[in-house]
């Protein structure tokens, strides 16, 4: 394991470990987007396929609009850690 990685993660206090947790918007559009596909075998064609996924991100698109759950929060922790560098 990386765990010169991972240690500094453990500095920081538990409402930016919630943002930092939750933010990973990559990997929630990735899972969204196979969750929609997961139970097609196959594809007519390649529209068929792109059609899918693009309504699929249709749908995926309103849920992003959330805005990020305690982010007051961490932005102040944040500013504390990183005052010069973080504008509140």
């Amino acid at each position: 394991m990386r765990w010169a990685e991972v240690v500094p993660f453990f500095k920081y206090p538990e409402p930016i470990h919630k943002v930092i947790y939750t933010t990973n918007s990559i990997e929630s559009l990735n899972y969204s987007i196979r969750k929609i596909t997961k139970n097609r075998l196959s594809f007519p064609t390649t529209d068929a396929a792109l059609k899918l996924v693009f309504m699929g991100l249709q749908h995926i698109s309103k849920k992003c609009t959330m805005p990020i759950r305690d982010w007051g929060m961490a932005m102040h922790q944040f500013s504390i850690f990183y005052g010069d560098r973080v504008s509140l």
